[in-house]
C-alpha cells in the first residue's frame, strides 16, 4: 500500500512538472516570417536560437519561465523565440551573429541583452528598456524608493540644456545597462550639494558623484564607467564588461600608461582584485579581501575615476587571462582593455601598503606585464591551443586520443607510403637500367660472333663488312 502511494505521488509530481512546462511554453510564441511585418505592433523580447546549440537548450527552460512571469504580471512586453537557422534572413536583418541572441525590439529600435542568463536579470532588462528612456522623479518619496530599489542609477537635474541633450543620447545607448531619471532641484535629497545647474549625478554605494565635464571628459564615457558599483564580486563576464569602458585621457597620461597626446583612448578602468578561495577561512584570505574593501571605501574620492575594486573566487580565470599560475591568495591589478597586468612588488600587510602599490602603478614605477603586442598574441595562440588539448585529455582521454591520434596516424601512414613509394621506384628504375645495359652488352657480343670467321692457322681474323654493291657483283 505504501509503495502504491509513493508511486501515485511520483506520477502526480511528474504530471505537475509536465503541465508546468506546457503552461510555460504556452506564453512563449514561436515566430516565423510574418513576424517581420507585425513586430512594430508590440514590444517584443525575442530569443534567436539554433536547434543544435547547447547554450540555447540550456536557456530554453529559463526562457519559458520568463514568458510565464511576464504574462502573469501583465507586462506589455511579448516574449517569443525564433529559429535563426530556419529564418536566417530575418535574423541577419536584426544583426544576429551568435546563438543564443536576446533582443528587445521596440518600434524600429533593437536592444541587445548582454547580461547573465537568469530569469530575474532578463526580466529586469525587459522592464528597463521597454519603459521610458528618461523616467521622471516627481517627489522625494519616489526618489527614496528608487534608491532602495536600484544599486546604481543616474539623474539629470535641471531644465532644458545642451547637457540634457547629451544625457538623452547617452541614455539611448546605455539603457541596456542602467536606469536614467530626471528630477527638479527640490526633489534631490538635502545632503546633495550642487555647485552649478544643470547637473548629472550617479547614485551608488550609499553616496553620489557629480559629472564634471573638464575632469571626466565625454558624458557617455563617464556614464559607461560609473555604471558599476565601486566594489564587486568579479567573474569573467564582469571583467569583460569592464574592459568595454573608457578611461579619461588625463588620468592615463598622468599615470604614464599612454604618453603621446594624439593617441585615441579606448582603455578601461584598472581593476584591483583580491584573488582568494572563498571556501578557505584562513586569516590571509579574509585579510586581503578586507584590505581591498577598505581601500575601495575609504579612498573612493581618490581612486574611483581610475580604479574598480573587487575580489574573485579562485585563480582559474585569472591564470587563463595572465597565461601564468598565480598563487592564492594574492592581489593583481588588471588593465582589461589591453591585457596588461601588475603583480605585487611588496608584501601587502595593511591598507597603507595597498595604497602605496596603487600609487606606484599610477606614477609608473611598477612595470606592466602582458599586453596585446604581436609577441603576446602569438603566445596567447600557443597557450590557448595547449590549454584546449590539455582540457580535452583531462575531461575525456579516449576522445583526446581519437581527435589527435587519428590525424597523426593518417599523416604517419601517408608519410610512410610516400617514403616507400620513392624507394621502390628508385630500385626498380635502377634494376631496369642494369638489365638494359646487360642486354645491350649481350647483343654486341652476339653481333661480334656472327661477324667473326675462323682463318687458316687457327687465328681468328675479324671480318670486314664489304660494301653492298661489291656483294651483289659477287653474286652475279
Amino acid at each position: 500500500m505504501a509503495a502504491w502511494k509513493s508511486w501515485t505521488a511520483l506520477r502526480l509530481c511528474a504530471t505537475v512538472v509536465v503541465l508546468d512546462m506546457v503552461v510555460c511554453k504556452g506564453f512563449v510564441e514561436d515566430l516565423d516570417e510574418s513576424f517581420k511585418e507585425n513586430r512594430n505592433d508590440d514590444i517584443w523580447l525575442v530569443d534567436f536560437y539554433a536547434p543544435w546549440c547547447g547554450h540555447c537548450k540550456k536557456l530554453e527552460p529559463i526562457w519559458n519561465e520568463v514568458g510565464l512571469e511576464m504574462k502573469s504580471i501583465g507586462s506589455p512586453v511579448k516574449v517569443g523565440k525564433m529559429d535563426a537557422t530556419s529564418y536566417s534572413s530575418i535574423a541577419s536583418e536584426f544583426g544576429v551573429r551568435g546563438y543564443p541572441t536576446i533582443k528587445l525590439l521596440k518600434g524600429d529600435l533593437a536592444y541587445n541583452y548582454r547580461g547573465p542568463r537568469t530569469k530575474d536579470d532578463i526580466i529586469e532588462f525587459a522592464h528597463r528598456v521597454s519603459g521610458a528612456l528618461i523616467r521622471p522623479l516627481p517627489s522625494q518619496q519616489m526618489f527614496e524608493h528608487m534608491q532602495k530599489r536600484h544599486r546604481v542609477f543616474f539623474v539629470y537635474v535641471g531644465g532644458e540644456s545642451p547637457l540634457k541633450e547629451k544625457y538623452i543620447d547617452a541614455a539611448s545607448e546605455l539603457i541596456v545597462y542602467t536606469y536614467f531619471f530626471s528630477a527638479s532641484e527640490e526633489v534631490v535629497p538635502e545632503y546633495v550639494t550642487l555647485k552649478e545647474m544643470p547637473a548629472v549625478l550617479v547614485f551608488k554605494d550609499e553616496t553620489y558623484f557629480v559629472y564634471d565635464e573638464y575632469e571626466d571628459g565625454d558624458l557617455s564615457s563617464w556614464i559607461n564607467r560609473e555604471r558599476f558599483q565601486n566594489y564587486l564580486a568579479m567573474d569573467g563576464f564582469l571583467l569583460y564588461e569592464l574592459g568595454d569602458t573608457d578611461l579619461n585621457a588625463s588620468s592615463l597620461r598622468e599615470c604614464k600608461l599612454i604618453l603621446p597626446e594624439d593617441i585615441p583612448l579606448h582603455v578601461g578602468k584598472l581593476v584591483a582584485l583580491a584573488v582568494i578561495d572563498e571556501k578557505n577561512t584562513s586569516v590571509e584570505h579574509t585579510r586581503l579581501k578586507s584590505i581591498i574593501q577598505e581601500v575601495a571605501r575609504d579612498y573612493r574620492d581618490l581612486f574611483h575615476r581610475d580604479f574598480q575594486f573587487g575580489h574573485m573566487d579562485g585563480n582559474d580565470y585569472i591564470n587563463t587571462l595572465l597565461m601564468d599560475e598565480l598563487t592564492v591568495p594574492t592581489v593583481v591589478v588588471l588593465n582589461t582593455s589591453n591585457q596588461q597586468y601588475f603583480l605585487l612588488d611588496r608584501q601587502i600587510k595593511n591598507v597603507e601598503d595597498m595604497v602605496q602599490f596603487i600609487n606606484n602603478i599610477l606614477d609608473g614605477t611598477v612595470e606592466a606585464q602582458g599586453g596585446d603586442s604581436i609577441l603576446q598574441r602569438l603566445k596567447r595562440i600557443v597557450f590557448d591551443a595547449k590549454s584546449t588539448i590539455v582540457s580535452i585529455f583531462k575531461s575525456s582521454p579516449l576522445m583526446g586520443c581519437f581527435l589527435f591520434g587519428l590525424p597523426l596516424g593518417v599523416i604517419s601512414i601517408m608519410c610512410y607510403g610516400i617514403y616507400t613509394a620513392d624507394t621502390d621506384g628508385g630500385y626498380i628504375e635502377e634494376r631496369y637500367e642494369v638489365s638494359k645495359s646487360e642486354n645491350e652488352n649481350q647483343e654486341q657480343i652476339e653481333e661480334s660472333k656472327e661477324q667473326q670467321e675462323p682463318s687458316s692457322g687457327g687465328s681468328v681474323v675479324p671480318t670486314v663488312q664489304e660494301p653492298k654493291d661489291v656483294l651483289e657483283k659477287k653474286k652475279d
